[in-house]
């Protein structure tokens, strides 16, 4: 089980990181929240494993494999930063900020994965674009 999750968060970090930086940070931002999105859409059950959603018995993640999912964690700090840097949002603690990023991001995707984001037509359109643009909206300088 921890090679798998290891595996998992691996393979997130590499689809966010194929993503690569651009010159505009903000739009980075959003690209890497699509790459995680994708990322859960294309191995949901992986995902959901890495995430502690399925039930694993006595099963939990050391301090030492916490690190690796640290490691994907630190490549969205690394871009709020960024963001921050160029003024398109307030200047605050950048992993509070990835926090609040992520979890809005992780709350929808896990509403996605159970199938029940249809509560509207298009929910990628009408709930994660707004919601994400509301926080960014809120954080604005």
């Amino acid at each position: 089980m921890r090679a798998v999750v290891a595996e998992g968060f691996a393979r997130l970090y590499d689809r966010v990181a194929e993503a690569g930086p651009s010159d505009d940070p903000l739009t980075d931002l959003v690209t890497a929240g699509s790459a995680y999105r994708a990322f859960a859409l294309a191995e949901p059950h992986l995902y959901l494993v890495m995430f502690g959603s399925t039930a694993l018995g006595e099963y939990r993640l050391t301090e030492e494999e916490l690190e690796v999912g640290l490691a994907a964690f630190g490549q969205l700090v690394a871009v709020v930063e960024r963001v921050m840097a160029a003024g398109a949002i307030r200047r605050d603690d950048p992993a509070a900020v990835a926090g609040q990023f992520w979890a809005a991001l992780h709350g929808y995707v896990m509403i996605e994965l159970s199938g029940l984001s249809h509560v509207v037509e298009d929910p990628e359109a009408q709930i994660l674009q707004p919601l994400l643009a509301n926080l960014l909206a809120a954080l604005a300088p």
